[in-house]
């Protein structure tokens, strides 16, 4: 399928921008995504016409926006082909949800001795969390190494596994490389030693069609924010049956059936987890950009994707002063491309960019363990998402051709 970019431009008000009167090339996407007008228009129609608090009103504002939030939940589930709404869990964002599992399912199941298998391209929420735990329960923590090229070496991974391994967490799509683990292997493997598993989905649910039930994952976490939603929520997934034995997050409203003064019982699924007032503006919105998603379809944006890559690759790879960290092909890979100008900081490359309209990432990208897998500090990441256009990418490729000439000196002398 044919995408009409410049039509779906119309939609995205913030791409019709200028940056230091040039304009705005986006290619930040795996940080955030930037937000179509039904997104907008519905948040303040929100606040408009609806805002209440949920769960807790017998008045009609508070049932409306009660409706709105439970809708929300159904739409998810629905999304990502969860079997209930009830294992749909809301929270401020993936970190929050692994996290949650951390402390719930983790603190109350994982002994001394027990084993989490990780990868070496973890984003830190996936990484931090479990050092937490594995420090506080003493644990051990295995990491499935990459290859040359940011593949996990799978046959590594089955020497890590063992009667010991009681969870594997892992991304399904890396915020640095673009690699793409093979999900239903890493799952598959862990089953074989009866580990629960974790699928980091952050970089995966905007661009790829996600199927809990055909990956049989016991738990997945992704934000709303980079996929064209609000910033603020975030959705935790669980397996009925794991989060029914888990024990509540957070202590607080709505999280509970009965109260006395020194003990409580647990509210039913989902609200169990869910304490306080959550992100309920933001959760009333987000099947806005669930339904803009569904009606582009994934093989569409994946198409557009490839396309954007493939160019922007042709361009870095023709570049003798750019170096490239991962797969220089553009098939099964994601649409993120991290590279640096040697002997130039990224924060330089970052801005110079910047002064000609174009945003990518710069640092370490929530990576430092990876960053030092590759022998650098940080890298200049540009990320692409269905509504960048191949024009914005040769654009990128003037800045950086211009960026390379002004720092030529040096770049030929090896300065950082």
């Amino acid at each position: 399928m044919s995408l009409d970019i410049l039509e779906i431009r119309r939609d995205f008000p913030i791409l019709s921008r200028q940056v230091h009167g040039k304009p705005l090339v986006y290619f930040d996407n795996a940080a955030t995504t930037q937000k179509p007008k039904a997104l907008i228009a519905a948040l303040s129609s929100f606040y408009e016409n609806h805002n209440g608090n949920i769960h807790r009103g017998a008045h009609t504002l508070s049932d409306e926006a009660t409706t709105l939030v439970e809708n929300a939940r159904q739409k998810t589930a629905d999304f990502i082909n969860a079997p209930k709404p009830e294992t749909i869990v809301f929270t401020r964002n993936a970190t929050e949800a692994i996290n949650l599992v951390a402390h719930s399912w983790g603190r109350k199941f994982l002994k001394a001795g027990d084993e989490i298998v990780l990868t070496e391209l973890e984003h830190h929420s996936n990484l931090v969390p479990w050092q937490i735990l594995a420090a506080e329960k003493s644990l051990k923590l295995r990491f499935i190494p990459i290859n040359r090229v940011g593949d996990l070496d799978l046959s590594a991974a089955e020497e890590l596994f063992s009667d010991k391994t009681k969870l594997v967490s892992f991304t399904a799509a890396s915020n640095v490389l673009g690699t793409l683990p093979p999900v239903l292997k890493i799952i598959g493997l862990a089953k074989k030693f009866g580990a629960k598993t974790l699928v980091d989905a952050s970089q995966w649910t905007p661009h790829f069609k996600t199927d809990v039930q055909d990956w049989d994952c016991d738990f997945l976490a992704f934000s709303a924010h980079k996929m064209l939603g609000p910033t603020g929520l975030g959705v935790l997934y669980g397996r009925e049956k794991l989060l029914e034995e888990m024990d509540p997050f957070l202590g607080g409203g709505d999280m509970i059936e009965t109260v006395e003064l020194e003990t409580f019982t647990p509210n039913v699924l989902p609200a169990k987890f869910e304490a306080g007032t959550p992100a309920i503006a933001e959760a009333a919105v987000f099947p806005e950009a669930l339904n803009y998603l569904s009606k582009i379809g994934f093989s569409a944006i994946e198409a557009q994707e490839k396309i954007l890559l493939r160019r922007a690759l042709e361009i870095l790879k023709n570049e003798p002063e750019i170096e490239l960290y991962g797969s220089a092909l553009p098939e099964g890979r994601g649409g993120v491309i991290s590279f640096n100008l040697k002997g130039l900081h990224p924060h330089d490359v970052g801005t110079a960019l910047d002064l000609e309209g174009v945003a990518v990432r710069t640092g370490h990208h929530c990576c430092q363990p990876l960053m030092r897998r590759l022998e650098v500090g940080g890298t200049a990441r540009a990320s692409f998402y269905f509504y960048n256009m191949l024009e914005e990418v040769e654009i990128f490729g003037r800045a950086l051709r211009k960026t390379i000439e002004f720092f030529k000196p040096r770049l030929k002398a090896g300065v950082r």
